[in-house]
């Protein structure tokens, strides 16, 4: 539970995260932080803390490592700071890693929000959890210091957890003790007695928090950056914001692409249609001319039972009159012809000349017989 956050807080803002604005305030080990969209346990991280042996409102903010490594641990020891980094607010005065840090060691952790994952079957979802107007959320915890087999002094801290809200329970069964107000930070940090630590050990109820699927990439510490609180719609998937609205954008240019398209056709159709009923009511001038020319006689094919084949040539209204008009001059053609005038018959049997119009020997013209007499 609370094993991931993200913490991108300006040093300056943590105290007056934690309702410390006017106090004097120390700095320890401040050049360790590095702000992160995504911090697991064994990296650094500032808390707030009283200062050493005041009593009154001198506070430190201290860079230590998150995990906790009691005092007691041998030198010779390799530290595991995945053992400890959350601690149960109900046994805290039940263990000696914890029971000895309540008096003096409480410090303060301020983070922009935190991770916890959904379990479904074997797959798992996050979600990130934070506050609705952005302000930063402020974990109660306990600290204690170390030294190693190098003789350093190595300050850790454990976050505190409780049960979950009855908002959260759908989530996770834990939650971390939230101190959402001043009277509660004050109430946690300034050594108050144990018997009123019980009302800040609870779970956070204020309705003020909220909470949203994201990337499952946050379960790789080596993944950082403003993707890991990106909304995650279809978490399923895998896809960030971004790409969704890219998507929904996209659909939405294909969809009037489309519309585009079917207009076109549709303008297109009514055009050929109109051309159509335009050429049906005023033909023209190509077809207007006279019936026997050639570009107004349409051709149609049969098959051999006279029926009208499928290639056949469209026969326009204007060739029925063509067509009559030349039936009229043939049948007037055919009965002049029946009856022979003697002009005609004279004509007929008169021998045509041949061609080239060459002209006889008694047209007057010399021949080659004359001209061989002459000599």
């Amino acid at each position: 539970m609370c094993g991931r956050f993200p913490c991108t807080l300006r040093a300056d803002d943590i105290p007056r995260a934690c309702h410390r604005y006017d106090c004097p305030v120390r700095t320890v080990d401040m050049e360790r932080y590095r702000p992160s969209y995504n911090i697991p346990p064994g990296h650094y991280l500032p808390v707030v803390r009283r200062e050493d042996g005041s009593d009154g409102d001198g506070i430190v903010l201290h860079c230590m490592l998150w995990g906790l490594i009691p005092s007691f641990t041998k030198k010779t020891e390799k530290p595991n700071h995945y053992r400890m980094f959350n601690a149960q607010s109900e046994t805290i005065f039940e263990k000696a890693s914890f029971r000895r840090l309540i008096p003096k060691n409480r410090c303060h952790v301020a983070v922009n929000g935190f991770y916890e994952w959904k379990k479904d079957g074997p797959k798992k979802q996050p979600y990130y959890i934070h506050f609705k107007d952005g302000r930063p959320l402020v974990f109660a915890a306990l600290y204690d210091s170390w030294k190693n087999s190098e003789g350093n002094m190595v300050y850790t801290f454990t976050i505190l957890t409780t049960s979950s809200s009855s908002a959260l329970k759908w989530l996770h069964d834990r939650m971390p003790v939230i101190l959402g107000d001043k009277a509660s930070t004050d109430t946690w940090l300034n050594g108050s007695p144990s018997s009123k630590l019980d009302n800040v050990l609870k779970p956070y109820e204020d309705p003020d928090l909220e909470w949203y699927p994201v990337t499952p990439a946050v379960g790789k510490t080596s993944f950082d950056g403003p993707e890991c609180i990106e909304i995650q719609f279809k978490a399923e998937k895998n896809k960030p914001i971004s790409k969704f609205f890219t998507e929904k954008q996209t659909k939405k240019e294909r969809q009037s692409t489309s519309e585009d398209k079917n207009s076109e056709q549709e303008s297109a159709s009514e055009e050929k249609n109109s051309t159509a009923e335009s050429l049906k009511n005023d033909p023209p001038e190509s077809l207007k001319r006279e019936p026997n020319t050639e570009d107004n006689v349409a051709r149609s094919s049969f098959n051999e039972k006279g029926a009208q084949d499928s290639k056949s040539t469209v026969v326009h209204p204007e060739y029925g009159k063509a067509k009559s008009a030349i039936k009229r001059d043939y049948e007037e053609f055919k009965a002049d012809s029946e009856a022979p005038t003697d002009e005609f018959v004279q004509r007929c049997s008169t021998p045509a000349r041949k061609k080239g119009n060459l002209k006889r020997a008694s047209d007057g013209q010399s021949t080659l017989l004359s001209y061989y007499n002459k000599n």
